[in-house]
């Protein structure tokens, strides 16, 4: 199993070079080495910043083409300081916060790769939640107590209801 950065001391020591970054996305996308998505061959000389070419077909390759950071010009040490600090927020976070704290010139670069990193973090093919499942820190207002929660007061029996059919309580 993967060991993965458990603080920000530890993040920075194993992500604090662009060379570090670019041996982990190589090790996740090419987990048994390269191979050319051209040809299949498994030989390559390595070129300059993440381009490898095929020694077999010549065929050029990034190892950020077809990722979020394909043709970006930030160190692929500034986008895993962006996702290192989407990932420890407990509220999530913002655009605001993010260009604050990883110093963006512009509020829509923040934007941009906030919105990115979101859709990246979506798997469109998950399966839906099964089984005994714990919710962290939930609040539920009763609805009887107020005339604004009425419309909720629906969703929460459902809510209960459900969890009462498959919680053994």
């Amino acid at each position: 199993m993967e060991e993965y950065p458990k603080n920000m001391i530890e993040f920075q020591d194993c992500f604090n070079t662009e060379e570090k970054c670019i041996k982990y996305i190589e090790k996740i996308r090419w987990p048994k080495g390269f191979v050319c998505p051209k040809c299949n061959y498994n030989q390559c000389w390595y070129k300059k910043r993440g381009i490898y070419q095929c020694s077999n077909c010549f065929y050029e390759s990034s190892i950020t083409a077809g990722t979020i950071f394909q043709d970006t010009k930030k160190p692929l040490r500034l986008w895993f300081q962006a996702m290192w600090h989407i990932s420890i927020q407990k509220y999530g976070t913002n655009a605001l916060g993010m260009q604050r704290v990883l110093g963006f010139g512009s509020y829509h670069t923040a934007w941009q790769w906030l919105h990115k990193l979101r859709r990246v973090m979506v798997r469109p093919d998950r399966e839906k939640l099964s089984g005994l499942i714990e919710i962290d820190e939930t609040y539920i207002v009763s609805a009887r107590k107020s005339k604004k929660l009425k419309k909720t007061r629906g969703k929460c029996k459902k809510a209960l209801k459900f969890l009462d059919e498959d919680a053994d309580i």
